[in-house]
């Protein structure tokens, strides 16, 4: 079986998650984590953190022991539950705010 981990409601859009899992998408996990390290954006820090737990998973170091032959096989970011909010607007009116969640999987294979 391959490594796995799953993270479920992310409390960040996903369409911003996947602008930043497409960066990694195919990558071997070392080449994967430089990338993560050094992208600015906040789901950067949540994928490295993801990428970790997957390689902790499939029974490999964090520090590159059996990482060199291991590559993200597949990244799928799905959305999740919105929470709904409401804004008072003008004349009486009432608009919806959505804070949308996401549930992000990372499957990590043989290169």
């Amino acid at each position: 079986m391959a490594p796995r981990a799953v993270l479920r409601y992310c409390r960040i859009s996903p369409r911003k998650v996947r602008l930043v899992a497409d960066l990694i998408r195919g990558k071997n996990v070392s080449e994967a984590m430089g990338i993560l390290t050094l992208t600015p954006n906040r789901p950067a820090r949540v994928l490295r953190k993801l990428l970790n737990s997957a390689i902790s998973n499939g029974g490999a170091s964090k520090d590159g022991g059996d990482t060199d032959r291991l590559a993200i096989q597949s990244i799928t970011v799905d959305p999740g539950p919105m929470l709904k909010r409401y804004r008072p607007r003008a004349r009486g009116r009432a608009t919806m705010i959505r804070k949308r969640t996401s549930h992000i999987s990372i499957v990590l294979g043989e290169k």
